[in-house]
């Protein structure tokens, strides 16, 4: 067994860690339609980008896989892929990816913000008058915009690296099959040779 699938055995929602998730209570009925579980070469490449999309802007642990869970409903994507891939956004990731999107928000924006005052707000768990300055401030509308179009961009580049994934799987499919065949129809031709 190797190191991803282990993880992921380890990391993946189950239909029943799901279930009693209080944000999807209301919808649980809908969010463990057996068709939305299930590994196709449609739903995998739906999860993957809608879970980027979500774990990337979103940035709150917890809300993130509910909220990928419930907009896989309308798009038809496999919410385990769709929950699995909201972790790419962690602690480890989010200074980076708040960093870059303030690059990219200022960079489109033509703004000069930092995201210095974004981290001190976090660290010294400021309260609600001090998160509406700050959202008032220049550097909200660059990091917000630069988390769109981060999250945007990698949700599409995750939905064709998983279509193309998909595609390189079927084929060694197909073709370990082709071979299977091959070999099973020239033995029976040899046997039938000998038999004569």
């Amino acid at each position: 067994m190797s190191r991803l699938t282990r993880w992921w055995h380890a990391n993946a929602p189950t239909r029943e860690s799901m279930e009693h998730n209080r944000f999807i209570a209301p919808v649980a009925h809908r969010v463990l339609e057996p068709s939305l579980w299930r590994f196709t070469r449609r739903s995998v490449p739906r999860g993957v980008a809608l879970g980027l999309l979500v774990g990337i802007f979103l940035l709150i642990p917890g809300i993130q896989i509910a909220g990928a869970a419930l907009l896989a409903l309308p798009v038809r994507a496999n919410i385990p892929v769709a929950a699995a891939m909201t972790f790419l956004s962690n602690p480890a990731t989010t200074p980076f990816i708040l960093w870059a999107s303030v690059y990219v928000g200022n960079f489109m924006l033509g703004r000069t913000a930092d995201a210095s005052g974004f981290m001190a707000l976090v660290h010294n768990h400021a309260g609600v008058q001090q998160w509406m300055a700050w959202l008032f401030s220049e550097a909200a509308p660059a990091m917000l915009f630069g988390l769109a179009v981060i999250s945007v961009v990698s949700a599409a580049v995750g939905y064709l690296i998983a279509v193309g994934f998909w595609r390189i799987r079927m084929s060694r499919k197909w073709h370990a099959r082709k071979l299977r065949i091959g070999k099973c129809g020239k033995s029976g031709s040899m046997e039938e040779t000998a038999a004569v």
